[in-house]
């Protein structure tokens, strides 16, 4: 999957947030093309970018990450959320409770309600949908602020980039990108549905 073009020639000089790090140029050209609001657009090609860095046998691309942006949250926007300056969703995203209830799977709390809310079952949070022990255990501080929120875009885009790059490992291979996929979500449509976002993103 493609990398968006022109990063900052400084990237690797010192450690920037992730959306500092895809040229703005790139970042409003592509957002005109593909309608992924800038603000979110930043996140996903800077998060591509620092994997890039963090695992660079992966080859993770932005296109991937907005495509499942894109199936899990409209981008930030269900509902009538929205990404802010910061890049936190608002008001946050949850998704319903994993109860075992017909197409979705029975996951009981694990977290006492602490990401999402819920003491009985655990629900996925954020704009990349992430359950609560998943966020725990890939967690990436990607403005950083000090702090890992899966309600902040920067947050979620490379926490689920590095999950994908950790459960596919070289995700540019066909059986690598599909393992990956099927670790983040197991339905087939979904993966169809992911990748032919992906490729219309990075055409």
């Amino acid at each position: 999957m493609p990398r968006p073009s022109g990063e900052r020639a400084d990237a690797d000089a010192d450690v920037v947030p992730v959306a500092d790090l895809a040229d703005p140029a790139w970042v409003r050209d592509v957002s005109e093309r593909t309608e992924i609001p800038e603000r979110v657009l930043a996140g996903y090609a800077g998060a591509s970018l620092r994997l890039a860095e963090l695992e660079p046998e992966c080859g993770i691309g932005w296109n991937t990450l907005a495509g499942i942006g894109a199936v899990e949250s409209l981008h930030g926007s269900y509902l009538g959320a929205g990404v802010g300056a910061d890049g936190t969703v608002s008001p946050p995203i949850i998704g319903v409770p994993l109860d075992g209830s017909e197409g979705v799977m029975e996951i009981v709390d694990t977290d006492d309600g602490e990401l999402d809310g819920d003491t009985e079952w655990d629900r996925a949070v954020g704009p990349m949908q992430f359950i609560p022990t998943t966020w725990e255990s890939y967690a990436q501080d990607g403005n950083l602020d000090g702090r890992a929120d899966p309600h902040q875009i920067d947050d979620a885009a490379l926490t689920a980039g590095l999950y994908l790059c950790r459960r596919g490992g070289d995700v540019t291979t066909d059986d690598g990108w599909a393992a990956a996929l099927a670790s983040y979500n197991r339905s087939v449509s979904y993966a169809h549905e992911v990748a032919d976002l992906a490729e219309s993103y990075g055409a």
